[in-house]
C-alpha cells in the first residue's frame, strides 16, 4: 500500500439522534434529553468534525419557505461558533402522520406530494448550511402485507420521487441508504445493489449513489464490507454508518466492533484499501442501562475502535498477505490477521 493511503486522514461525523434518552418500545426514557446545542457542543470534545442531520433536527417540520431560510441560518451560525461542518440532511418522512403508509410509495397521491415537497425542503436546508448531500432512508418504502400496494408501480414512484429531487437542485447528490426491514415488515430496494439498480434508471445517475449502514448490510444476511467493496467499485459509496449487530434480530446500532471485530476490521480494510474519501459516519446508540454522566462514550469509543483498527490494517504486510493468497494459504492467512487483531 502507498505511504500517501497511510497519511490519509479520516472526518468523522455523527447525527444528534445518537445522543438519545434510551427510551425503547417497551419502556420510557432513562436519561433526560438534551438540548439540540448541547448536543452540537459534545461533537468536538468528543473528536468529531461533522453533522449529519434530519431536516427537522436542523429546522423544524413544515415551516414556510421564509421560516426555514431563518432557522437555517440559525443552525448555519452554530455550527459555525462550533468549527463544523454538515455532511447530510435527511428527511425525516417516516414519523410523519401523512406517511404512516409511506411517502414515496403511499397509495395516496395526496401523501406522495407531500413526501416529494418535504424532501425538496430538506435540499433547501441543506443548500444554506453549505451542503450538498441528502439521504433518503426510504424506512416506509414497503409493506405490511404485500397485497397492500403494487410492487412494481412503487419501484417507479420511487424513481420518480428521485428524478424530481435531482431536477429541483442541479448540484444535490442523492445517498440512498437501504434497510430491509423494520419499520416495515418487508421493505422495497432492501439492499445497496438494489439501490444501485435503480440509480443507473435515473434522469442523473452520477448524482445518485449510497450510504451504506453496517447494521443494515447483516439485517439482509450480508458482510458489511462486501456492500461497500461493491458500490466502491462503481464509485458510489458516499457516505458509511459505522455500527454492529448481534445477528438477525432488530437494529441494534451497537458500538462499531463491539459484536464481531472481525468484520469489523474487513469494513476498515476495505474503506482503507479501496480509498474510500467520505466521512466515517456513526449511527450508534448507548445501553439503555448507560448513565446521563457516559451517555456519548458510545461515540468516543467507535471511533477508538475505528482508529485501532485503521492501525491495524495499515500495519499488515500486503506482500505477506499476496504470499498466502498465491499458494492459496488460506489456513495461514486467517492466522496471520487474527494474530495481527491480538496484537501478538
Amino acid at each position: 500500500m502507498a505511504s500517501a493511503a497511510k497519511e490519509k486522514t479520516y472526518r468523522f461525523t455523527f447525527g444528534p439522534w445518537n445522543i438519545s434518552t434510551g427510551a425503547d418500545p417497551f419502556g420510557p426514557l432513562v436519561r433526560k434529553e438534551l438540548a439540540l446545542a448541547a448536543k452540537i457542543r459534545e461533537y468536538k470534545r468528543l473528536g468529531f468534525d461533522g453533522v449529519q442531520f434530519h431536516d427537522d433536527d436542523a429546522v423544524e417540520a413544515d415551516l414556510d419557505p421564509q421560516a426555514t431560510a431563518r432557522a437555517a441560518s440559525k443552525m448555519k451560525k452554530l455550527l459555525e461558533g462550533e468549527g463544523l461542518f454538515c455532511e447530510f440532511v435527511a428527511p425525516r418522512l417516516w414519523e410523519h402522520p401523512r406517511t404512516i403508509d409511506g411517502g414515496f410509495t403511499s397509495n395516496s397521491a395526496a401523501e406522495r406530494r407531500y413526501a416529494i415537497e418535504r424532501a425538496k425542503r430538506s435540499i433547501d436546508i441543506a443548500n444554506a448550511l453549505d451542503c450538498h448531500d441528502l439521504v433518503l432512508w426510504l424506512a416506509r418504502e414497503g409493506t405490511y402485507i404485500r397485497e397492500s400496494k403494487d410492487p412494481v408501480t412503487a419501484i417507479g414512484r420511487i424513481l420518480d420521487a428521485v428524478n424530481s429531487l435531482l431536477e429541483y437542485d442541479q448540484n444535490i447528490r442523492i445517498l440512498g441508504e437501504m434497510k430491509p426491514n423494520e419499520p416495515m415488515d418487508q421493505a422495497y430496494l432492501p439492499t445497496p445493489g438494489h439501490f444501485l439498480g435503480l440509480a443507473y434508471r435515473t434522469t442523473h445517475p452520477s448524482r445518485v449513489g449510497v450510504l451504506i449502514e453496517s447494521a443494515h448490510s447483516i439485517l439482509a444476511g450480508l458482510d458489511p464490507s462486501d456492500d461497500m467493496a461493491y458500490a466502491l467499485w462503481h464509485g458510489k459509496l458516499w457516505s458509511v454508518h459505522l455500527n454492529d449487530q448481534n445477528g438477525l434480530k432488530y437494529d441494534q446500532d451497537k458500538t462499531f466492533g463491539s459484536v464481531d471485530l472481525r468484520r469489523a476490521f474487513n469494513t476498515v480494510w476495505v474503506l482503507e484499501r479501496g480509498a474510500y474519501d467520505g466521512c466515517i459516519g456513526l449511527d450508534v446508540k448507548a445501553m439503555r442501562t448507560t448513565r446521563a454522566a457516559d451517555q456519548t462514550r458510545h461515540l468516543a469509543n467507535s471511533r477508538a475502535m475505528f482508529l485501532h483498527l485503521l492501525d491495524v490494517v495499515r500495519g499488515i504486510d500486503a506482500a505477506r498477505v499476496e504470499s498466502y493468497r498465491s499458494e492459496r494459504d488460506y489456513e495461514g492467512l486467517e492466522m496471520y490477521v487474527l494474530s495481527e487483531l491480538m496484537g501478538r
